[in-house]
């Protein structure tokens, strides 16, 4: 892996990439410059190679929404603890996702309650776990964007194909352009450009951030994960600034094509259409969400619970909401690093490693 990779953290072209930075933040003329990162693996490895430090002080590099974890509300959370408790029901979910607080318990304490909830790495796996117990109920905790999505629908697929009635799904995954335009029509919030995500991208493709400069006026740029390819993202949004040509760049080619992955798109659209859903932090946004098409709807198992049961709570003081949309950071939070932290998170933002406010408590003495 690492010859694939060593080429992008070259020491050299990583000083070429800053000394340009440089000079265009002071071309711009700008007293500040306010970039968005829309990925939680971007966040990670901005802190990680310390690159907030290292760009000039005019440059502020926000985190946005790019969490699946985080995103999840409490009240999907709830859901898939809810049905953990009925008897008969084996839930299947990715690991980060069983130390969400919900409401009032996580997945994590009703496991070890006795709920049956098993940690697995894709819907395939909790299609085995169904197929291994003919006589109960597997539900699939269907969170992510739209790099999820596409695996998801494929195992639906399968499971239809062959007849599984024992495998179901929680849908809540989640559209990355419509939390994006949600996060620009926030009041107060000022943006000078996004640092749009590499994974999501290779499937839905740059094209589809076409309405962030003709809508917005800023620019956008796709890109990698390794340090000269976030640099590198860097300099081309400050050149659009310098230039007053804001528009959609792919720094990422060597994965992001214009128009993503087409396959991977046709599986996710012929299982799944998109529908309003609700967001930590950012409420209910239009069709930014995915429903099981109606061919589809024997294997959604939010038909089967009592949605009036479910009273959903955020944690008091939390602002994991307010540090989605940007407008606080986590080190505002005042449960964070005291009552809030990787072992015992309160928020959901504080679980995961692609959390915001992980990321600021892991490397938060390079803070500045």
């Amino acid at each position: 892996m690492a010859r694939f990779t060593e080429e992008f953290e070259n020491p050299e072209d990583a000083r070429l990439l800053l000394s340009e930075i440089k000079s265009l933040a002071r071309s711009s003329r700008k007293k500040e410059i306010r970039f968005m990162e829309v990925c939680g693996t971007h966040t990670v490895a901005i802190f990680r190679y310390g690159i907030r430090e290292l760009v000039p002080k005019n440059i502020h590099l926000l985190s946005g929404p790019g969490c699946p974890v985080c995103v999840t509300p409490n009240s999907s959370i709830d859901q898939f603890i809810e049905l953990s408790r009925m008897p008969g029901v084996i839930g299947a979910v990715f690991g980060d996702m069983m130390r969400v607080p919900g409401s009032d318990s996580s997945l994590e304490i009703e496991k070890a309650g006795g709920a049956d909830v098993r940690v697995v790495y894709s819907g395939l796996d909790a299609l085995k776990v169904a197929r291994d117990n003919p006589d109960k109920q597997v539900v699939f905790f269907a969170v992510g964007f739209e790099t999820t999505a596409p695996t998801i629908a494929a195992t639906v697929l399968i499971a239809a194909r062959d007849g599984v009635e024992n495998f179901f799904v929680l849908p809540a995954n989640k559209l990355i352009p419509p939390a994006i335009r949600a996060v620009l029509d926030t009041e107060d919030l000022v943006l000078d450009g996004l640092i749009c995500p590499g994974h999501v991208s290779t499937i839905i493709g740059s094209r589809v951030y076409e309405f962030i400069p003709s809508r917005y006026g800023i620019g956008a740029v796709v890109t990698g994960f390794q340090s000269t390819d976030i640099l590198f993202a860097i300099s081309l949004l400050l050149r659009q600034i310098v230039e007053g040509k804001p528009r959609v760049q792919t720094q990422y080619s060597r994965l992001v094509s214009d128009d993503g992955n087409p396959a991977a798109l046709k599986i996710m659209n012929r299982v799944f259409e998109p529908c309003d859903s609700s967001w930590r932090g950012l409420g209910s946004i239009p069709q930014s969400g995915l429903n099981l098409r109606p061919e589809f709807v024997r294997f959604d198992f939010s038909n089967r619970l009592d949605a009036t049961v479910l009273k959903s709570k955020e944690p008091e003081g939390c602002l994991c909401g307010e540090v989605l949309r940007g407008k606080k950071e986590p080190v505002d939070c005042p449960l964070f690093g005291s009552s809030c932290t990787p072992e015992a998170p309160v928020g959901a933002c504080m679980v995961t490693t692609e959390g915001t406010c992980q990321a600021y408590y892991r490397y938060r003495g390079r803070v500045r």
